[in-house]
């Protein structure tokens, strides 16, 4: 079976997930599904594959076209079975009907016989998202279909002497939904929060005088590596979290993570108030270790100011 649909693959994993509806949907192998790349010739006027949205759009239109072939094979299915089409059910590549004696027929010899009887083998699917609307006069409305929510906990280690720091562990909690894969889904949580963790303790922008940018190259502008990565890094899932209304119940997991790497940042300001007496910690983003450097010099001094004065009025 060929899938087209209108999202782009951009490494998010989206084909794998696209697969999988499309295999659930039908009642087919995983091996049975194959995801033709994306092409404005097939399936033209398509959304842009932003905001983490592409699965629930692509993914429900796939399911709509799904259940258009299903409704089409199942009366020719029931015939061979010799039951009414609502009792056919489709599962592991083949036709049955639930608790009947009858031989599981396989669903190439079904998809042979709707093709003798002149039935189509095609057919288009579309989904919009339902209840979105939004008025900017008055500020009212609804303009996200839902939410997803995460926590993070991140331990770091700063050294004193040089502002140098590095994430030991970080402990995340996510809501996905229903994942529709696991194994995706945590690789897009962990990927987005070491994005985050560049965005807000390594990738630094800066000009010179004349306005041209200083760090245009990967010798000036550093990006998080593996060097980066936390020694312990643990991801669990938001357990009875099915979102109803979306496809099978998933949630969109690509972006929102990167917002979690701000536990990261704030554990550096725990750990620079850590060197003097406390009081709020001025540290702009992103967190390079000489802004963290410069932060725990003006902790330390604030801490100095402060013991004379403690022993003045002591005495």
């Amino acid at each position: 079976m060929q899938v087209n649909h209108g999202g782009t693959e951009m490494g998010q994993g989206l084909h794998t997930k696209i697969r999988q509806i499309a295999a659930e949907s039908m009642g087919l192998p995983l091996e049975a599904i194959r995801v033709m790349s994306t092409r404005t010739d097939k399936v033209p006027n398509t959304s842009a594959s932003a905001a983490s949205a592409s699965t629930d759009l692509n993914g429900a239109a796939v399911a709509d076209a799904c259940a258009q072939l299903l409704a089409r094979l199942a009366p020719v299915a029931g015939l061979m079975l010799g039951c009414p089409a609502g009792a056919v059910r489709f599962e592991d590549g083949a036709a049955f009907v639930p608790g009947a004696q009858v031989q599981h027929i396989p669903f190439a010899q079904i998809v042979e016989a709707a093709y003798r009887q002149r039935i189509p083998l095609f057919a288009q699917g579309y989904y919009r998202t339902p209840g979105i609307l939004f008025d900017p006069a008055v500020g009212q409305g609804k303009p996200f279909h839902y939410y997803a929510y995460g926590a993070a906990v991140s331990e770091v280690e700063v050294d004193g002497f040089t502002g140098d720091h590095r994430v030991l562990r970080v402990d995340i909690l996510h809501d996905v939904g229903d994942s529709l894969s696991p194994l995706i889904d945590r690789g897009q949580i962990e990927g987005g929060f070491m994005q985050g963790l560049g965005w807000l303790t390594l990738e630094e922008l800066l000009w010179d005088d004349r306005g041209r940018l200083a760090t245009a190259g990967a010798s000036t502008y550093k990006l998080p590596s593996w060097s980066e990565v936390p020694d312990i890094f643990e991801v669990a899932f938001l357990e009875r979290a099915a979102e109803p209304g979306v496809i099978f119940g998933s949630k969109a997991v690509g972006e929102p993570p990167l917002m979690l790497a701000i536990s990261a940042r704030e554990a550096i300001r725990d750990a620079i108030a850590a060197f003097g007496a406390g009081g709020v910690i001025e540290l702009d983003s992103p967190a390079t270790p000489e802004r963290v450097y410069w932060a725990i010099q003006k902790a330390r001094a604030a801490r100095e100011d402060a013991v004379p004065a403690q022993e003045a009025h002591g005495d």
